[in-house]
């Protein structure tokens, strides 16, 4: 029976005086409140449903902010965001001018470091911790890392780096065999074997006390005893790998019972050296649908508590591009799939059923996957990597010394491109563009509609030399227009419109949907205007250049992505270089990062919905 407890929570300091039945029934709220919130507005839910015993149990314990509490991820910090005083405001989670779903500095003072990527909390949670140290302040470091985000390169710099620590610092792993798609890989299969050694701890600890009371007389005896102890440590029980890199090593122990993590919490801040905590929790807990199918449910849009259904279409761009490439690998053996831990989110499911052998899951590790994907073309396949626009900043420099200067051919499906929404700026898709435009060996295209995915990607496979990119946005395919005669991506432009005018404008992906819509807006204002659609923008096509220079005076580009370094900045250098003189107009993001709200909302923020595009249009014209 729920207590409404949760009204009674201003701070973490007020579950401090909860006893231990009343700290179950505030679980139970916790888990209810967040189903609630997360069924209206979307979000996170398994991730956030599998932690609630856990970070219950360490605001029990620790006195946040002072103690500073680092989430890896952020995708499981709703809990921690209710107890921290934000009960009533999260409600409003991912709305636009609400509470973030990731950790936000800026949100409260009880989220001491900003996460929305992988495999960072250690490295932040070490910073804080030594910064303490040197400023003499007091407190313990906290970081709570997911089993999937340790399957990434940096979580291991810093536990090689955090083991000189004497202490104050503490690392929680939390271990539900889930990233976002299973766990995979080394550790994971590391990880498993440790779960079933529930003896371990116990048994390593009568050991060390068995030894630490041996009796010693005589140096020779001394040096004797200690190389016995040596050797009984070997052969009864052998260190683990996080013991190797200087932690105390403690678990794994049952994430959902309350009163072992309040008391194995309790114990180890008494002990000055790294502690590594392993706990064991079920994604999705105390949500049955969730359990069962934790993948599905990690992020989700609106849906209905009882049946978990959304009523949304299992078409969009990522499903798309799938099938186009299971079609393609059907006749092709040479093609391979990558994904980051995300093969349901990339539209990768279907592969990893049709062609196991020729599937590659690398977990949370987006740089190792491009120089992955780089050594199977060096080795004669065809390497494709689907992975989120905002995850493949990661391998900036893999894309470039380990693809570009050789020139190899990889394929990177870049998914989330543009503008994602409630996610907020850790996972905006808008640098992708710049970052790639200025690397040699590159070629860029970006559809508009899923009819174009399938002969983009077929250039990319067999036409392009070196690294090909299709980026394409979250989501369903936009309106388009009924008179467009579309070459659905075999032409490296199209022209939307009569080029006897004196405006055109130029865009690409899925603007060009809103710019149409414009367009006719104009139109009724009697302002007629040529949409010059660029199916690839990098390299731009010579031949759009013969096009504007005989037929136009004013051009205006449109892009969905950061102005500087972006498309529309490079068209118009090269427009210069070629001695063509228009009116150019760019409208794109500032250099900014943009907040969250829907996708649609966020545009009309930006100017780059239909109505901002047709306003600056009638502004600069007029």
């Amino acid at each position: 029976m729920l207590r409404n407890l949760l009204n009674n929570i201003q701070s973490p300091q007020d579950i401090k005086k909860f006893d231990k039945k009343n700290l179950k029934y505030l679980c139970e709220e916790i888990r209810k409140n967040i189903i609630e919130i997360v069924s209206k507005n979307g979000g996170h839910l398994a991730s956030n449903l599998g932690v609630v015993e856990l970070t219950v149990a360490i605001h029990y314990i620790f006195n946040s902010p002072e103690d500073k509490i680092i989430f890896d991820v952020g995708h499981q910090c709703y809990a921690h965001k209710i107890l921290t005083g934000r009960h009533k405001l999260f409600g409003t989670i991912r709305k636009f001018k609400g509470l973030s779903g990731f950790p936000n500095c800026k949100e409260s003072k009880h989220d001491p470091f900003g996460t929305g990527h992988s495999s960072t909390s250690i490295s932040a949670a070490l910073g804080i911790a030594q910064a303490k140290v040197l400023l003499n302040k007091k407190g313990y470091t906290i970081a709570i890392i997911g089993d999937g985000a340790l399957s990434g390169g940096l979580a291991y710099e810093a536990l090689n780096n955090a083991g000189q620590l004497k202490k104050n610092f503490i690392v929680i792993l939390n271990d539900n065999e889930m990233s976002i798609s299973k766990s995979v890989g080394s550790m994971a299969y590391y990880l498993s074997k440790l779960r079933v050694k529930p003896y371990y701890l116990k048994t390593k600890n009568t050991i060390k006390w068995i030894l630490n009371y041996l009796p010693i007389v005589g140096d020779k005896t001394k040096n004797f005893v200690l190389k016995i102890k040596s050797t009984i440590k070997k052969i009864i029980y052998k260190k683990t790998f996080f013991e190797d890199m200087g932690f105390s090593y403690y678990g794994p122990i049952d994430g959902h019972d309350l009163n072992c993590l309040i008391q194995t919490l309790s114990s180890v801040k008494q002990i000055n050296k790294p502690i590594l905590i392993h706990v064991n929790t079920k994604k999705g807990k105390g949500y049955r649908l969730a359990e069962d199918n934790p993948g599905e449910f990690h992020g989700v849009s609106k849906f209905n508590i009882k049946t978990g259904n959304n009523n949304s279409s299992n078409t969009d761009f990522s499903n798309a591009f799938g099938n186009a490439l299971c079609n393609f690998a059907e006749k092709d053996k040479k093609i391979c799939a990558i994904t980051a831990a995300m093969k349901n989110a990339t539209g990768l499911l279907n592969f990893s059923c049709s062609f196991k052998e020729r599937f590659f899951d690398v977990g949370i590790a987006e740089s190792h996957a491009v120089t992955f994907a780089s050594g199977l073309a060096a080795g004669g396949l065809l390497p494709v990597f689907a992975v989120y626009s905002t995850f493949l900043q990661r391998s900036y420099d893999q894309i470039i010394h380990d693809a570009a200067i050789q020139n190899l051919r990889i394929v990177i499906a870049v998914d989330r491109s543009g503008i994602v929404g409630e996610d907020g700026k850790t996972h905006q898709g808008i640098f992708d563009v710049n970052f790639l435009n200025h690397i040699p060996n590159v070629t860029i295209f970006s559809p508009s509609f899923y009819s174009e995915i399938n002969k983009m990607l077929e250039f990319s496979l067999y036409k392009c030399k070196g690294i090909a990119v299709i980026r394409y946005p979250k989501g369903r395919e936009l309106h388009k227009p009924k008179d467009f005669l579309s070459s659905d991506g075999a032409k490296d432009f199209e022209i939307y419109g009569r080029t006897d005018l004196k405006i055109a404008i130029i865009v690409y992906g899925r603007l060009f949907s809103y710019v149409c819509l414009a367009k006719n807006k104009l139109e009724k204002k009697g302002i007629k205007v040529c949409v010059i659609k660029l199916n690839k923008i990098k390299p731009i096509s010579t031949l759009i250049f013969d096009v504007l220079k005989n037929n136009f005076t004013t051009l205006f580009f449109f892009e969905e992505s950061i102005l500087c370094g972006g498309i529309g900045e490079h068209f118009t250098s090269l427009l210069i270089k070629k001695g063509i003189i228009l009116k150019i107009y760019i409208k794109a993001i500032d250099n900014k990062f943009i907040e969250q709200s829907k996708m649609d909302q966020s545009l009309q923020i930006i100017g780059l919905d239909e109505n901002g595009i047709f306003e600056f249009i009638i502004k600069k014209i007029s």
